[in-house]
């Protein structure tokens, strides 16, 4: 999928804020082509974003990248149940900060590279990583009718809802406001204006 990168709050991210009601794994899998290229695309995507936290938290030692890193962590663990359940090749690359994907290794370089200006920078990162996954998330669900990605997919998105209030809350405390480069308007208006969510309940 071709993508463009445009270039202390009361609210933390929980590192548990998705973390219950795991999905059903009973299933067989039962996926098409493009189904399991979506599968692997955001298994990697995840990763993405886990592997940008953990940098960002090295750089700037502020807590909200840790734990929203945790969170990234369980999201590509649900993903690798899929995977393997499937018998899928995991894409997934041991080393962090690389990638199979040509596009999620650019997209990890630029957003890396634009966190290291200053911590405002790397707060606008956290929102346009969690921007991204919901764009591609939906983008995904709408090609499937597969309950079982439907159900991955929906707690992923209410997570990454979660994460971007968290990022956005602490731009806001630090004086700045995000405008959506992926999602539309409407959307991130109806996420941030709305209370932090319990994913899977």
């Amino acid at each position: 999928m071709a993508m463009s990168l445009v270039f202390l709050t009361t609210f933390v991210a929980c590192d548990n804020d998705d973390d219950d009601a795991p999905v059903d794994n009973t299933e067989q899998c039962d996926l098409t082509k493009e189904q399991e290229e979506g599968l692997l695309y955001m298994r990697e995507e995840e990763k993405l974003a886990r592997d940008v936290y953990n940098y960002l938290y090295d750089k700037w030692q502020v807590n909200i990248f840790k734990n929203i890193a945790k969170s990234e962590q369980y999201h590509m663990d649900l993903l690798l149940e899929e995977v393997n359940l499937c018998k899928f090749d995991d894409p997934v690359l041991p080393e962090a900060g690389k990638f199979t994907n040509t596009h999620i290794q650019e997209l990890y370089d630029a957003l890396t590279a634009k966190g290291d200006k200053s911590l405002v920078d790397a707060l606008e990162v956290g929102a346009t990583v969690e921007d991204v996954d919901i764009y591609d998330l939906m983008n995904y669900s709408a090609k499937t009718t597969n309950q079982k990605l439907l159900d991955i997919y929906d707690k992923l998105t209410c997570g990454s809802r979660n994460h971007m209030r968290s990022f956005v809350s602490w731009l806001k405390n630090e004086g700045k406001d995000y405008t959506p480069q992926f999602i539309s308007k409407e959307l991130y208006e109806s996420i941030i204006n709305s209370e932090h969510e319990r994913c899977g309940h």
